[in-house]
């Protein structure tokens, strides 16, 4: 008998409908209806709490082949969740491009460095795009973590892919406008995302 086929009789001798089993697991009735349809499996926490409601084990409910399976994808969902926050703080640390003394000014003859708001010895149309791409990297960094609070997964790749693009943008402007510093901190920030994206590549194989 399978998982699906177990829970439904267990809630069956119970005289329990769905809704009434799924206040009780402290889930959603959809939850319950998709693991009683055979459409996927509880979390291991919720494994637990059905054991305890109804006094089995969890080998009486699952084999030890789909409680692999399962404790698996939970730990590449918690890697993946943990990569996109990484990926966020990344786009965050874009801030820098703007804080940080990057940037040549000459005063008396000497070269001092100074932050974006402070540069003023480039052409104005220069200095805009420089504002637009940075406050879009944050912009980015900003809307993965709204994501991830409110658990949203539609869009999350394509806010990563637009990052990324934004990334590669923004390096070829700084290295063609000859803005040494800005660019090596922007290449850092990029090779830090490849790096994330490879891994959650890595780990879904």
């Amino acid at each position: 008998m399978e998982f699906h086929e177990k829970l439904q009789e267990l809630r069956k001798r119970r005289g329990m409908t769905q809704e009434e089993l799924a206040e009780a697991l402290y889930v959603s009735r959809t939850a319950v209806s998709k693991w009683e349809s055979g459409r996927g499996y509880p979390s291991i926490d919720s494994l637990k709490e059905i054991s305890s409601y109804f006094s089995v084990t969890i080998d009486d409910l699952l084999s030890a082949e789909k409680l692999i399976f399962i404790a698996e994808k939970e730990s590449q969902s918690k890697i993946f969740h943990i990569c996109d926050r990484l990926l966020g703080c990344v786009d965050l640390l874009s801030v820098l491009l703007i804080i940080l003394p990057l940037y040549p000014k000459t005063v008396d003859g000497y070269i001092y460095s100074v932050n974006l708001w402070m540069y003023t010895e480039t052409a104005p149309y220069n200095r805009t795009i420089y504002w637009i791409l940075f406050v879009a990297l944050i912009a980015c960094g900003v809307v993965k973590f709204l994501q991830m609070q409110w658990n949203i997964n539609k869009g999350q790749n394509i806010i990563t892919e637009c990052s990324m693009l934004l990334s590669i943008v923004t390096i070829l402007y700084l290295v063609l406008a000859r803005e040494a510093y800005a660019s090596t901190i922007a290449i850092l920030l990029m090779l830090l995302k490849g790096l994330l994206i490879f891994k959650k590549g890595t780990d879904h194989v």
